[in-house]
């Protein structure tokens, strides 16, 4: 997350609401969804949050993507997209013991 935040600091400022914003309430929506699901009692509140976190995550990877695309992202690019796809695979692992 810190990373995030980092990044999009460079971002132009029209940017601000725009993908500024989102990757950064994506980037917080993953942690905050996990922590609020390993907080309810039952397992299949569990897995609605951990699809939230899960859904957060590819949202933050497209943003990443069209960062790159549109220039604001150069020399984080891959260690950002490793990353998050890291976090979907853990994510989805923990869905997997739901099951």
């Amino acid at each position: 997350m810190q990373l995030i935040y980092n990044i999009t600091k460079s971002y132009p400022t029209y940017e601000l609401y725009g993908l500024t914003s989102q990757m950064r309430r994506a980037a917080i929506s993953i942690i905050s969804n996990l922590s609020e699901g390993g907080a309810r009692i039952s397992d299949g509140e569990r897995k609605q949050f951990l699809g939230y976190a899960r859904g957060s995550a590819s949202e933050l990877k497209s943003q990443i993507i069209v960062s790159k695309e549109i220039g604001y992202i150069n020399e984080n690019y891959d260690k950002l997209i490793a990353d998050i796809t890291d976090i979907h695979k853990m994510i989805t692992g923990l869905l997997k013991t739901f099951k």
